[in-house]
């Protein structure tokens, strides 16, 4: 478990739009499902907002999603669902 972080010493002030990236294996539906996962933890979440990059070798994607964040928590936890999808490399 994580040590909860008081507002007070936080970097960041909440609510907030966050930038999250997220590197994945370029797979055509990889964008749709990521989407799906952020929805869970941000019901407001634009799915038109995310930016995509391709690698020179077209054999990754990088993605962006802008969440509205509310908590630590809740981007723990934003966090945590995409480092756990199974085409995801890195998350940052």
């Amino acid at each position: 478990m994580m040590k909860e972080i008081p507002p007070e010493e936080s970097l960041i002030e909440y609510p907030c739009d966050f930038p999250i990236k997220v590197m994945g294996v370029n797979h055509p539906e990889l964008a749709q499902m990521l989407v799906e996962l952020v929805l869970q933890h941000d019901p407001g979440f634009d799915a038109a907002t995310v930016e995509m990059r391709p690698s020179k070798a077209g054999n990754y994607i990088g993605l962006t999603f802008t969440v509205r964040a509310i908590s630590r928590e809740q981007l723990d936890n934003i966090y945590r669902t995409l480092h756990g999808h199974e085409l995801v490399k890195v998350v940052l």
